[in-house]
């Protein structure tokens, strides 16, 4: 386990980060440019495979911007470090998958942290707003991210009002995904993350890259780019060892041993 704002821990092919500032799990400039390493260093690291991130505590998760820093001196256009605010909005190529376990108070910047994830996980008691409007600031993630991940119309009212909604409603609108007692957060985490590491990796890798990439693009212009090769990770997996051993594991019966290459 690390020291400092941000904790790690490895298990086998996952990767927990904790986010670790009391009293609130604030992000300033000096912990982004930290997380960002960590989350680069988890992208180029062929051993790790699933990364869970989440906060100390059981109060909040991440309120995001540390106001007190700001105050302070920290520019909020300073220099968040790799992939930009919380290592985790901006980061390129990272072609793995994330959990986000929100075991507390989720808003502002952290909120735009939760929805860098792939999926995420919350307790019973976490709440989730953007009230960024209450202080004259844009949320600019959450400006782009949120009406593309629920409803238009409730994306624009927490932008416009900064209203908090309690995990019940955010599950209700697709904003997380799963809600359990917060005794068994971490537990139910850790499970889903070792169901994902046994999973295949350049699968992983060649959705997360069409997602991302399609994101902008006609359905028929994905498809093309799929069919003509132009994904590296989709062309990598068709000539991987893992293909054919996926096709002989099922032939022969047995679970495939997934290698990464």
């Amino acid at each position: 386990m690390s020291e400092g704002p941000i904790k790690t821990r490895r298990e086998g092919y996952v990767l927990e980060v904790t986010l670790d500032r009391p009293k609130a799990n604030a992000i300033d400039l000096a912990t982004s440019r930290i997380m960002g390493e960590v989350f680069t260093d988890f992208r180029d690291d062929d051993s790790l495979r699933v990364a869970i991130v989440t906060g100390a505590g059981e109060k909040f998760f991440c309120p995001g911007w540390d106001l007190h820093a700001a105050a302070g001196g920290d520019a909020v256009d300073g220099d968040y470090g790799k992939g930009g605010f919380g290592g985790l909005q901006e980061l390129r190529g990272l072609n793995k998958p994330v959990v986000a376990v929100v075991n507390g108070i989720c808003c502002g910047g952290g909120l735009e942290l939760a929805l860098s994830a792939d999926i995420i996980l919350a307790a019973e008691h976490a709440t989730f707003a953007l009230p960024e409007i209450r202080s004259g600031t844009v949320a600019d993630a959450a400006t782009v991210k949120l009406p593309k991940r629920i409803p238009y119309h409730i994306a624009m009212e927490m932008l416009l009002t900064g209203r908090w909604i309690d995990a019940e409603e955010a599950a209700r609108w697709g904003l997380i995904n799963h809600i359990y007692p917060a005794a068994d957060l971490m537990e139910e985490a850790r499970k889903l993350a070792a169901l994902l590491a046994s999973g295949p990796p350049l699968v992983y890798a060649a959705i997360k890259e069409i997602v991302r990439e399609a994101e902008s693009m006609t359905f028929q212009d994905a498809m093309n780019r799929i069919t003509k090769s132009q994904f590296a990770s989709v062309e990598k997996l068709y000539r991987s060892e893992d293909q054919n051993e996926g096709a002989k594991a099922f032939v022969e019966k047995r679970d495939p041993i997934w290698k990464g290459r």
